[in-house]
């Protein structure tokens, strides 16, 4: 799990310097000690998403135009992927996971992911674009990891997923689990990117701090993140529970551990009761 898990960084070869050369610190480790198994957790952002594009989920058979890579995060863990399927090639005994939108309790930093809710619940996201994603809870994760460890095929890659909703289904289920106003406004693509561009260049490039809306995140929400873990069920037994509970353990995450205003903490009224 060497990674820089973030969508932008002040100085862009960070990502290469973690998530590759992080990558192969840790598969000359496992060679040097003799390692029975070794399990990398890469990300659904290095498939190709030729098939969710006309309608069907994509698969690890997918591959992508490399093209269509945006961003340090995706390009660097496409590198990483590489150095490990070499290492699988030499006999390095090793499975790939590939997480897909992953949500659940303890997301401290947060990740871009867990951004996401808790902008929901501050009152950050004004509105939705039409996209797709696939929501997984961190817990099943975990246990995806395990199953990879204990039943993984050399080499083989294995998608981590849960449940595909449009990004208004996601948003809808989180106003449902909080009592909070749902977004009613559909943002064209065209804006979304051009908020992210304009936010990028003025606080990343010019302020040099993060900026609120990475180019590379908006150019991922634009597109329709549908996936099939039909290969991780089949082969190693993996079972997610559904996506809403996912979503709403996140948020009570949040709440609970004080990432929400407390104008927002007074306005939500849990679905299933239990403290605000």
């Amino acid at each position: 799990m060497a990674a820089l898990y973030r969508f932008w960084a002040r100085h862009s070869e960070a990502f290469y310097e973690i998530n590759v050369g992080g990558t192969r610190n840790v598969l000359e480790a496992a060679r040097a000690a003799g390692t029975e198994r070794v399990v990398f957790t890469s990300t659904v952002g290095t498939l190709g998403l030729d098939g969710a594009g006309g309608g069907r989920a994509a698969d690890e058979t997918c591959y992508p135009d490399v093209s269509h890579l945006f961003g340090s995060y995706k390009r660097s863990k496409y590198v990483a992927e590489h150095e490990v399927l070499r290492a699988a090639a030499e006999g390095l005994p090793i499975s790939i996971v590939l997480p897909t939108f992953p949500l659940g309790p303890g997301d401290r930093a947060p990740t871009p992911t867990g951004r996401l809710v808790l902008d929901f619940l501050n009152g950050r996201v004004p509105g939705y674009v039409d996209t797709v994603l696939n929501v997984v809870h961190v817990d099943d994760v975990a246990r995806g990891h395990i199953l990879a460890l204990e039943h993984g095929g050399q080499g083989r890659s294995y998608i981590l997923g849960g449940e595909n909703l449009s990004l208004k289904g996601l948003l809808s289920e989180l106003a449902a689990a909080t009592g909070l106003r749902e977004p009613a406004l559909r943002v064209p693509r065209a804006a979304s990117l051009a908020v992210a561009w304009l936010s990028e260049t003025v606080e990343g490039r010019v302020l040099r701090h993060h900026p609120a809306v990475p180019l590379e995140a908006a150019r991922m929400s634009t597109t329709r993140m549908a996936f099939d873990d039909a290969r991780a069920r089949g082969e190693l037994g993996y079972a997610p529970r559904p996506a809403v509970k996912a979503i709403e353990e996140s948020a009570r995450w949040f709440v609970e551990n004080d990432y929400v205003s407390e104008g927002r903490r007074s306005k939500i009224v849990w679905r299933n009761g239990g403290a605000r």
